[in-house]
């Protein structure tokens, strides 16, 4: 689906189904230096089952165009624009990783367009080291081999996905290599720039649920506890067997709970 938000084109993948103003809106918004696809199952599942959903590429990632945002504040902004640009008043946000912390930032900043909220691979802070920024900026390899190593839990490193013959490892490598150079970069750069997620996670009202990947190096266990205790009644779920990346190493788990949590049940 196309939409037009601040006057630059943006692509949304729909689930396989046109949205339908008589259905909840779900927003489902990707990490730093990714894209719509790697919702391409919880979308599908999400669209089918009572929901209008928009798996959307940020300005300059994937299909969108436009410059990538500098800040995880004016990336909250755009979303709460995305919303209204969709036909919606309100949505329902999903963020993975870097989307999370926009998903909590914009419902902190825009309390009337968020209905609730979901954080996957979510932290208070989100420092990038120098040299990973490095390796984004240069163009090198060496970004998305740590993000990949990093990012992926043991399991989904061997193989073992429920999708036959999907290697997973090389698959998200690949995915993340596209946006290496200013895609990436701008993006870790944000996230290493963010300093407001304490702030936005104590004016955060909606319902919420933070998800945590048993295996995740990126996000330990102690910051996804320091994130939902910081969200007055927040919960938290766990995905057994996953890293980081859970919507693709554990897309099942993942899209049960969020299908609980969005319809009210969980």
């Amino acid at each position: 689906m196309d939409l037009t938000v601040d006057g630059k084109g943006v692509f949304a993948g729909t689930g396989g189904r046109p949205l339908e103003k008589d259905r909840p809106l779900v927003v489902l918004l990707h990490g730093a230096g990714m894209d719509h696809t790697v919702w391409v199952l919880q979308a599908r599942f999400l669209s089918h089952h009572g929901f209008s959903v928009l798996a959307i590429d940020t300005p300059g990632h994937g299909r969108s165009k436009g410059s990538p945002l500098a800040t995880i504040e004016a990336m909250a902004d755009w979303v709460a624009a995305a919303i209204v640009a969709s036909g919606f008043e309100r949505a329902a946000l999903v963020g993975h990783s870097m989307g999370a912390a926009v998903a909590l930032t914009a419902a902190a900043r825009a309390p009337e367009k968020v209905e609730r909220i979901a954080l996957l691979g979510a932290s208070l802070t989100m420092h990038v080291h120098p040299g990973l920024l490095a390796s984004a900026r240069d163009g090198t390899t060496l970004a998305p081999d740590l993000m990949t190593s990093w990012g992926l839990g043991r399991s989904a490193q061997i193989g073992g996905h429920p999708t036959p013959g999907l290697w997973l490892t090389e698959a998200a490598r690949r995915l993340i290599q596209k946006g290496v150079g200013p895609g990436l970069a701008a993006d870790l750069q944000a996230c290493t720039d963010w300093k407001g997620g304490e702030e936005a996670a104590s004016k955060v009202r909606c319902q919420a649920l933070v998800f945590a990947g048993a295996e995740d190096r990126m996000v330990p266990a102690k910051a996804t506890k320091e994130m939902a205790a910081a969200i007055a009644g927040a919960g938290i779920v766990t995905i057994p067997g996953s890293g980081h990346m859970m919507m693709l190493e554990a897309p099942d788990a993942t899209v049960d709970a969020l299908h609980g949590f969005l319809s009210g049940k969980g």
